[in-house]
């Protein structure tokens, strides 16, 4: 990962939500206008197309994001097609991490070598948008991850540019169901008992606001904070969390 100095003040720029899509709205609708603001001096986006959901193409996967992005008057251009790909990044107005499948996500960043250029690019403003697969790479590791792993990557390590991990799509448990199985609760607890780093459940319509080093909960709902060795516990939207 790349080595800050004492003296280097990052300029991130990032918007990390849970989904893409929430119930009665279209791809990224709720998140437009935010995303206009993020990209507000980008005309052109770069969308890294590579955790595919549903097995869909990058060509395919390319084509969804677009079409929202027009909405806002942005031409999407998918990573996949360029022939230098770090090159691409280096050069980005702006780029757009898709969910889908964090395993496969994780292991062709690997495979292109653009977990270090990406990083490199956020901590000097590039304006980043991931949604959930697109979101869990900016945290320490994908190691909360909620995906099945279909592949093997060479490193659970991923961006850092947060100091915590995320669980997208966090999902409380549901009292009336007759389900046995694991909680989203149990697993992130399992987590803690390999692992020390914090982690932000992060519920369906929420995101996270990264500005430099401040880094805020938004949209409607609380989120979950898990600790190591501590209880639970909800923040409210519009907190700054600066406690990590």
């Amino acid at each position: 990962m790349l080595n800050l100095s004492d003296e280097f003040q990052p300029m991130k720029n990032l918007i990390i939500a849970s989904t893409s899509t929430v119930y009665g709205k279209g791809y990224l609708e709720y998140l437009l206008d935010e995303i206009s603001e993020l990209f507000k001096d980008s005309t052109e986006v770069i969308f890294v197309p590579y955790a595919r959901p549903g097995g869909i193409s990058h060509d395919e996967y390319t084509k969804v994001a677009s079409k929202a992005f027009k909405k806002i008057d942005k031409k999407v251009v998918g990573l996949h097609t360029f022939s230098n790909p770090k090159e691409a990044l280096a050069n980005a107005g702006g780029v757009f991490t898709g969910g889908g499948n964090t395993f496969v996500l994780v292991t062709k960043l690997y495979q292109h070598d653009l977990l270090v250029p990406m990083r490199e690019a956020i901590f000097k403003g590039l304006p980043y948008l991931g949604t959930s697969a697109g979101s869990n790479i900016c945290g320490l590791t994908m190691q909360t991850t909620n995906d099945m792993p279909i592949m093997y990557p060479p490193s659970f390590k991923t961006l850092g540019v947060v100091p915590f991990n995320i669980n997208p799509h966090y999902l409380d448990p549901d009292p009336d169901s007759t389900h046995m199985g694991e909680t989203r609760e149990t697993r992130i607890k399992e987590f803690h008992t390999q692992n020390a780093s914090p982690v932000i459940g992060l519920r369906e319509g929420s995101w996270l606001q990264v500005k430099q080093s401040d880094i805020t909960l938004k949209g409607a709902l609380t989120a979950r904070i898990f600790e190591h060795n501590k209880e639970p516990y909800e923040i409210e939207s519009g907190t700054i969390i600066d406690y990590f």
